[in-house]
């Protein structure tokens, strides 16, 4: 896990996201619910309007819903959050691919808001994994 408790890594998401010259620029429109299953620790994120609305930790099944989820071992998602990531790791198609990244749900909504949301993943590589 990085050094961060929970707490700190989803301010430091949120300030990451919430900042982002591009999401600024594109995610009037960007608004869903999303859940990053990293096998040690899941996270719930709630976008509106292309900033983080809520961020919560470990949910319990019925406690955050989602609209759809991006699943992974912890290991394929320290890989993905490296500043360069290795071959197959830099994206969520060659990591579905050709890894054990999986995405569920409603991939509709996903495809719909796929720019912000493929920066928001993008932008774990500033701020690290909580795995």
């Amino acid at each position: 896990m990085s050094s961060q408790n929970p707490d700190q890594w989803a301010e430091a998401f949120r300030r990451a996201v919430d900042s982002d010259t591009e999401l600024r620029a594109h995610g009037r429109e960007y608004t869903c619910s999303y859940l990053l299953d990293m096998d040690e620790h899941q996270v719930a994120v709630d976008i509106y309007k292309g900033k983080v609305d809520e961020v919560a930790f470990d949910p319990g099944p019925l406690d955050r819903r989602y609209q759809f989820a991006v699943r992974a071992s912890a290991e394929t998602w320290r890989q993905f959050s490296e500043p360069t990531p290795a071959p197959m790791y830099h994206g969520i198609w060659a990591a579905t691919f050709r890894r054990d990244m999986r995405l569920e749900g409603d991939v509709l909504v996903m495809m719909q808001n796929l720019r912000c949301f493929t920066r928001n993943l993008e932008l774990l590589r500033h701020v690290g994994v909580p795995v």
